[in-house]
Parts: structure tokens; sequence; C-alpha cells
């Protein structure tokens, strides 16, 4: 940081925000080096914050945010802060700076914006903190200070700022909701989660902040973790708590069996007094019938833990631990499903616990996980995750939806075939797919589209998607030439027999541009909407394409996704219910197209929007030239408005010149 006192930098900003106002729109970016430059120095030093602060109205009309994204403050996304404040480039991170301090001063009512109100300034600030509250609490760290140097305590000393002006109670209540409104989707990854609980465990024993509306939400949350049955209320540590289940009757182990698991199901998160209670049942057999109890299975779970009950007890045994202890719900879930019944895979569940992990395999799985536990129980547990929870599958921070969606699909309807693709990428080190009869290597094959080592993914994923990548890659190169949309021919082969042949999609290939848009939506109509299909469900979930967009509705870029089903939700609107293996599923893609996640009628990883949404923003889909449907009794006036809704989003600047 640079001797120069706050006192001297002040004047020098204010000068250089009127140098910058009286500039023309056209040469603005010759004068804003000062400004930028400036700010970050001020930003440094405490007692900077504030100073921007006061300036809110002056950085803003000084046209400092001018063709940026922070330019229109009301599409903001809250959850792009996080890369912000860990991007290496400065200019990014003070002009983050600067904009939350101008909307601070909005939300304060000490600023009057055109084009945000004070409640919404309030409400995504809260947001922020809440999504950064683990770099609030953590400080500056060794990686900051590589990254960003001298500027790495920026968002230390921005964050504090907010939370002192906007008050603690507001960051832990909207912290709150925003973990429920995730586990509702049943991620798989949930360490995150781990870490933001733990956080609001912190702040529960201080007396310097009050929690209010959320407070039994966060009680749930807390004692799901670390206090989740009577014997285990006060957080006592595992070791004293299978103490106390050593002298406990048969009664009370019910008891704590049946209040472990109403925790783990109301929140999908797992406590290691869970794995230590059940690994002591298992261990018992005077109390071994109790382990249906502790998982909470339903009638159809405990007669498929009765039918393998030996593969269970070693699935248990192997990969159910402290550190891993979200595979005891991967397990219940699994069970629930009844896929043991299913005649391949509780012998390709024995293989994977006998599998050998080939080097490469052992070193990524250490390199992301740590050797708190062998790599094979690791894989274990991603196993059982995925078995249990294949809508809980997330691309991580990776262009690689294409992959995640095809594993997520083989777990939720050909398991086994997932379960031969963990053996062939963590034994062989390599996966051998076919296209149009040709075999195509993994090892063989060049880079797909993640760049580097993909760290950021369930252990599963971790293994199998770079394998995946490059395959998915290959049979697009296979595909140049040919007039027509690659994935046409890839998804059939990439994903499996079920994906329909027929195929329609909404943009001419050569130019980008919008085609037979009326023929597409009717097609859509007579391929999935029951009224128009003879009330035909979707058998098999389909592979699918949208056009996403921001909360402005303005084209980001193409999205694979599954189709899962078509039916009516609870109040009957019609509804597409689907996967997204993005990592959050809950996003609002502008013009009113806000898509749900739970409330509607979807099931743990769904997302859904109302049939017409839904076809707003698709632009590929396939389905079977067997059973076309009824296009022709598709009405007119059903396209025209989902027409003008794909005119006026993705579609704005695809719109042939007539």
């Amino acid at each position: 940081m640079s001797d120069t006192q706050l006192a001297d930098l002040l004047p020098r900003m204010d000068e250089s925000l009127q140098v910058l106002a009286n500039t023309p729109a056209l040469s603005k970016s010759l004068k804003i080096r000062r400004v930028l430059d400036t700010a970050r120095r001020i930003l440094m030093h405490p007692g900077g914050c504030e100073a921007l602060e006061q300036r809110a109205q002056q950085m803003d009309a000084s046209g400092v945010f001018l063709d940026t994204d922070w330019g229109t403050p009301e599409i903001l996304v809250a959850s792009l802060t996080r890369h912000a404040f860990q991007t290496r480039d400065p200019d990014v991170l003070v002009l983050e700076a600067m904009s939350e301090l101008r909307l601070l001063a909005v939300a304060r009512g000490d600023y009057a914006h055109a084009s945000i109100s004070s409640v919404q300034a309030h409400h995504f600030l809260t947001q922020v903190l809440a999504l950064n509250l683990e770099l609030m609490f953590q400080g500056v760290n060794e990686a900051q200070r590589t990254a960003q140097g001298r500027a790495a305590v920026i968002p230390d000393h921005l964050l504090r700022h907010l939370a002192e002006r906007i008050g603690y109670e507001h960051i832990i209540d909207s912290l709150i909701e925003e973990i429920w409104r995730v586990l509702k989707q049943r991620p798989i990854q949930v360490n995150m989660v781990r870490q933001m609980v733990t956080q609001i465990a912190i702040c529960q024993v201080n007396p310097d902040i009050e929690f209010r509306s959320s407070g039994q939400g966060a009680d749930r949350l807390v004692s799901a973790l670390f206090g989740p049955t009577e014997a285990s209320r006060e957080d006592p540590g595992v070791d004293i708590y299978l103490e106390r289940l050593e002298r406990m009757d048969q009664g009370t182990l019910q008891s704590e069996a049946t209040g472990m698991s109403r925790a783990m199901h109301d929140t999908g998160l797992v406590s290691a007094y869970h794995v230590v209670l059940l690994r002591h049942l298992c261990a018992h057999d005077d109390v071994a019938h109790l382990v249906h109890d502790a998982l909470g299975l339903s009638s159809t779970g405990r007669e498929c833990l009765l039918c393998y009950r030996p593969l269970v007890m070693e699935l248990i045994d192997q990969a159910i631990h402290a550190e891993t202890a979200q595979a005891l719900y991967g397990l219940t879930l699994m069970l629930e499903r009844g896929i043991l019944y299913q005649s391949p895979v509780a012998p390709a569940l024995w293989r994977q616990l006998s599998l050998t992990l080939n080097p490469v395999a052992q070193d990524r799985l250490k390199l992301a996980y740590g050797d708190a536990q062998p790599p094979r129980v690791r894989l274990l547990e991603g196993v059982l995750c995925m078995l249990g929870l294949p809508l809980g599958v997330g691309q991580g921070n990776n262009p690689t939806c294409q992959s995640a969606r095809a594993l997520s699909m083989w777990a939720y309807n050909d398991p086994d075939y997932m379960l031969q693709m963990v053996v062939w990428a963590a034994r062989d080190d390599e996966i051998v797919m076919h296209f149009e009869g040709q075999a195509i290597s993994s090892r063989d094959s060049q880079a797909g589209l993640a760049s580097g080592l993909v760290l950021d993914l369930d252990p599963v994923s971790l293994l199998v998607v770079p394998h995946l990548d490059r395959i998915y890659a290959e049979m697009g190169r296979r595909c140049v030439g040919r007039d027509e949309d690659p994935h046409r021919w890839i998804n059939p082969e990439f994903h499996g027999w079920w994906t329909g042949r027929g195929f329609r999609i909404a943009v001419d290939i050569a130019t980008g541009q919008l085609q037979k848009l009326d023929e597409f939506l009717r097609y859509f109509y007579a391929s999935y909407h029951p009224y128009f299909n003879d009330n035909q469900p979707v058998i098999h979930p389909q592979p699918a394409g949208i056009a996403v967009t921001d909360t402005a509705g303005r084209f980001i870029g193409w999205h694979a996704i599954t189709i899962q089903r078509v039916v009516l939700d609870p109040d009957q609107v019609m509804r597409v219910y689907f996967y997204n293996p993005n990592n959050d599923s809950g996003q609002d893609w502008g013009h009113g197209v806000v898509v749900s996640t739970a409330g509607s009628g979807e099931r743990f990883g769904e997302a859904s929007l109302p049939f017409e949404q839904f076809a707003s923003r698709l632009y590929i889909f396939h389905y079977d030239p067997l059973e076309p449907g009824n296009p022709e009794a598709v009405e007119q006036s059903l396209l025209d408005g989902i027409a003008a809704d794909v005119q006026q989003s993705w579609a704005a600047a695809r719109i042939p010149e007539i």
C-alpha cells in the first residue's frame, strides 16, 4: 500500500471524477485509468470504502460504469461477485467494489438511482454478503495474496464495510434462505453448504449478531450437522457420543436412529454423529435391525436392504466414514430407488468394492479431496451419491454440461452403464465409445471443452468427465462439414439408444438466424405436450438444448439440459420438469421466466417452467419420428405468444431480414 494518506487521495479522486464526467462518451476510456487507479489506492486504506460510498452519485454520473456490466445495476447477478472478488484483474475488482458502494448508498436512501430502488439494492447486497460470508470471515488468505497482490485487502475491507452498514442480521437471514433453497435441490456436492452452516453455528454464539425471522431455519440446519438427536444435542464430539451409544438400551437407540434419519431427510445433510450411530448398529447383531430406522427407509428401501443385506453392509463398512458422511444419504436414496433389483447393478457394485484404481485416478482424487480417506473410499462415496441423487450432478465451473448430463442420465436411466464408465475411467484411465460404428478412445482423442485440470466436481465426475469431454469433442470433429447441427448425430451416440432419432432446431446453422420457428414450436407441442401427443408421457429422459438468457432476457449461450417429464403441476399448470447440470437450477432468465426448483411439484434435482415459458428458451429437442403426435392440432394462437417471447429475448439479434 502507498504511504500516501487517504486524505491526500480524496481530492485527487474528486478531480478525476470531474474530468471523466466532462469527457465525451467516446473518449472516456482515455480518462478512466486515473479514476480506477485512485479508487484502488483509496479502497486499500481503512475508511476508503466509506469515502467512496459518499461519492456514489458522482461516480455514477462520471460515466465510470458506462458500457460495462455494472452500467445496468438492475440486472447484476450476486453470485458472480465471488469471481470478481477473486480475479487477478484489478480493474474488475475495483469496478465491482465501486458498484457495490454505489448500491449501498442507494440502499440507505442517500442516492436515488433511476433504475434500481433502495429495496432492490438492499436485497442485492444481502445476497452478496450471504454468498461471500466465508470470504468475509476468513479474511485475506495466501491464495488471494498471490493472485491479487496488495489489492487482496479490497474484498475484505468492502465486505466488512457492507456488513456494518447493512447489518449482520440481514446477512444471516439471507444466507439461511439461500442454503435452504439450494438444499431443496439436493445437490451431490454440499461441502460449501456445510461450511456455511458451520459459519452460522459460529454466528449463533456471537452476542453481537441478532437472528431474526430465520432463526428457526438456522436451528434446523445447525442441529442437522452438530446435534441432530437428544444424545448429541450439545455437540459432545464423536468419541463421547460413541460412549453414550454403548450404554443405551434398544428403545433409546431406536429413538436416536429415528432422530438421525429425520434430520437427514429434512435437510439432505448427514452428521458425523449419524455415521457413528450407523456403524455402531452394524457392529452389534442385537441392534442391527435398527439400521433401516437409521436410514429412514420406506417399505421399498427396507425390502431392498433385506434382499441385498450383505452388499449393503459391505458398502457401509467400506464407504461410510465421518469424512464421507454424505455417502450415507446416497446409499439411502439408492435403496429407495430399488435399482439393486436391476440384475447387473448389485454385481457391478461388488466389483466396485474391490476395484483397484490406476495412479492417475488416485492422484486426482487425493488432489481434490485430500488423504483423510483413501481415494477408493472417496470414489465409493461418489458412486453411492450419484446412484442415489442422479439429478444432483453438477458441472462445476466448467463448460462440460454435455458430460454432466450424460452421467446424470445414465445414473437415472441406466445405472449399470454408469458403473461401467466408472470402472473404465478409474481402472484403465481410458473410455472407449463408438460413433457411427467407429471406436473413439478418450486416450487417443484431443482436448475437449474443459481447459486444464478440473477439480470442482464430485468424485465420479472428477474421473469420468475428462474422458467424456474428449470423446464428445471428437464426435463433434467427426461431424465437421455436415450441413446440420452436429447434436443431431452426437446425442443418440453419446447419451444412449433411447435418445429420439427425430431432431428439430430453431436456428439455421449456417447463418445463426431463426428458422421455421412456428414449425419448431408446433412439433415440440406435438411431441411433448400431453394434450397434443395422445397423452404419451416421457418414457426415457431426452436431451435438449436451451438458449440461456440473463435477467434482462439477453442471450448468454447455449446449454445442455434433459427433459425429464411433462405433467400438470399442483395448480393444474402444464409444466416441463427438466434436469439442468448447472450447479444451481434456480435461475431468472428474464421477462418473467423464473425457473422453479421447489414448490411446483418438482422432485429432488428437477427444475421446472410452465410449458410455454420453457418453449420460449428451447432451441433443440429430440423426439421419436414414429410417434409424431398431432402437430396439425396445435393452434396458431398458442405459438404466437411464445414466438414473440423468443424474438424479444435470446433471438432478438437472430431475426432474418425480410
